[in-house]
């Protein structure tokens, strides 16, 4: 599975987190990257309506949804991954029966396998990700700042 996907989630969790609005800034340094990734990143979630960002004094990005109004798998269509599973779909010797069988019979599993978490990822939110045993879900509930100092 492709590693944007996860570190999208765990960006837009942390958003939400946060104490007033989390900056280009503190979520690139979180992440180890430059703030232009996060905010190039951070654009399609824009344009789709689930960030917004503001600038100035106490700006940067909040989330423009409830957790529970944003799924997993409207993160993944906006950030337009490539298939979930990464098996070979094209034979190297299509006029061989054996292989276009072969490829057949995996092309299915493949496409049901990709059918069921593609479902899944639809009926996940993102408040369904936040454990309740954590400093994060303390941090909701307004406990504290889970970007401060907080680097991976």
């Amino acid at each position: 599975m492709d590693n944007r996907l996860m570190r999208m989630l765990h960006v837009l969790l942390h958003i939400a987190l946060h104490d007033g609005a989390a900056t280009s800034q503190t979520i690139a340094k979180m992440l180890g990257t430059h703030p232009v990734v996060v905010r190039r990143s951070m654009s399609n979630l824009r344009e789709q309506g689930y960030v917004q960002a503001t600038r100035g004094p106490g700006g940067g990005w909040r989330l423009a949804r409830a957790l529970g109004e944003i799924t997993v798998f409207d993160v993944y269509v906006t950030l337009g991954l490539p298939s979930l599973i990464a098996i070979e779909r094209h034979p190297e010797h299509p006029t061989c029966p054996v292989e276009r069988s072969v490829a057949a019979a995996l092309d299915d599993v493949a496409m049901q396998a990709e059918a069921a978490m593609l479902a899944r990822f639809k009926a996940t939110t993102l408040a369904d990700l936040v454990p309740a045993s954590t400093p994060a879900a303390k941090a909701k509930r307004g406990s504290g700042d889970m970007l401060a100092g907080h680097r991976h």
